[in-house]
């Protein structure tokens, strides 16, 4: 008879990057199924276990909450999505949030590169004016300048107000 692999909770915590807590945890509000236990009470989880730990690692780090794993974890791995259109659905629109999250994330991101860059113009110009007393803005300098357009990177609500 061919015995399936079991890993200690301590193996699982080490192969998914998961708390031992969290396991515990995951378990205890029923994310996971009851957990199979060796006679001294040392759990024993299956390759299964590992599978679905992973699939709510991972619904995790999309900002899915607990509740909202709970259904997918009712669905083999190997089910055909066709047949859980709802599961679909919720996925979809799982991940439209993400893409505007990503979205709304990289704004940030241009917005801290672009005033980086802008510290550097003021730098560089700034020991550049010691040398030049005129205080005329050359052509390559006029490039770096940030338009009114480029720094509106964060939406704000319209008012009637026209941004030209």
């Amino acid at each position: 008879m061919d015995m399936e692999t079991t890993f200690t909770i301590k193996q699982v915590a080490e192969q998914t990057g998961i708390s031992e807590d969290t396991i515990r945890y995951y378990e205890k509000i029923a994310l996971l199924p009851k957990i199979a236990r060796k006679e001294n009470g040392h759990r024993m989880y299956r390759s299964s276990d590992m599978q679905t730990i992973l699939l709510l690692n991972c619904l995790k780090k999309t900002g899915m909450s607990l509740d909202e794993m709970r259904p997918f974890l009712d669905v083999s791995a190997d089910a055909d999505p066709a047949e859980y259109p709802e599961l679909v659905q919720l996925l979809r629109d799982h991940r439209a949030n993400i893409v505007n999250q990503i979205a709304s994330l990289q704004q940030i991101v241009d917005f801290v590169d672009m005033k980086l860059e802008e510290g550097k113009y003021r730098r560089d110009f700034s020991q550049e004016q010691s040398h030049n007393c005129t205080g005329a803005i050359t052509a390559a300098e006029k490039e770096k300048l940030v338009s009114t357009v480029q720094m509106n990177y964060f939406s704000v609500p319209n008012r009637g107000i026209e941004i030209e």
